[in-house]
């Protein structure tokens, strides 16, 4: 080795060893946590769509919620049949207790059976609860039963665009069906001339257009096309999740 290439050795190992001595050692088990607004590695596994279906499915699940109060307030005695102290402890216990919507008074139904039960002369527990159900979980099968969606997820838009359509008939039976003695189930609208309430009317429309809403965004972005269906809601069937 001459001495220039000698001198030229000496200097990288004095450089590499300066900034070597130039960063303070952490070991690796005293590392300070991420902080929240890092990004999180969960980011980098979704797509913009993701965000967007994950946004619409929270919005549709916030009206549903609003939707169920109104009904309680409409309807008492049905959140006094589950035992519950107020309209909000029944509306805690179906939204926020971590139970999926399974509880006993729902005899392990789901989706449309739900809506039916909903509607039989002969059940005894909470209606509100049941047809709430019935919306809850027939949504949740639209999103095939998750919250949370990354890029290798795949929902079908057709399913959104059913449940919208099964959400139509919903409302019709909700405001149309009654009992031997000509009496309403459960009362939502009111239309008489002195009480006018249409407020269910737009909260279901909201409902019904976020699922549509996001039927056509996923079908547009996946380049899908949904089968279109149109039949008179009083004669309606449920369409398969």
């Amino acid at each position: 080795m001459n001495a220039r290439s000698f001198l030229l050795l000496a200097f990288l190992v004095i450089s590499l060893a300066s900034c070597a001595s130039s960063r303070p050692f952490k070991p690796e088990s005293k590392k300070s946590p991420p902080a929240s607004h890092d990004l999180k590695i969960e980011s980098l596994l979704k797509s913009d769509l993701n965000t967007v279906t994950e946004i619409h499915q929270q919005e549709s699940f916030d009206h549903l919620r609003t939707l169920m109060e109104k009904l309680y307030r409409r309807n008492p005695r049905e959140w006094k049949k589950s035992g519950q102290s107020s309209v909000e402890s029944a509306i805690y216990r179906a939204f926020d207790s971590g139970q999926d919507w399974r509880f006993p008074e729902l005899n392990g139904k789901r989706g449309v059976e739900c809506f039916n039960l909903a509607f039989q002369e002969n059940y005894q527990g909470d209606r509100v609860l049941a047809f709430t159900a019935g919306m809850a979980t027939m949504i949740m099968a639209s999103y095939n039963n998750k919250a949370e969606f990354y890029v290798l997820d795949d929902i079908d838009p057709q399913k959104l665009y059913n449940s919208a359509r099964n959400i139509e008939i919903a409302v019709w039976k909700l405001s149309n069906t009654r009992d031997s003695q000509g009496t309403l189930f459960l009362l939502s609208n009111e239309n008489d001339g002195a009480n006018r309430n249409l407020s269910f009317e737009r909260e279901f429309g909201k409902l019904i257009a976020q699922q549509d809403t996001i039927a056509r965004i996923i079908a547009e972005k996946t380049n899908r096309s949904i089968v279109r269906v149109i039949q008179s809601v009083a004669t309606a069937v449920f369409l398969p999740i």
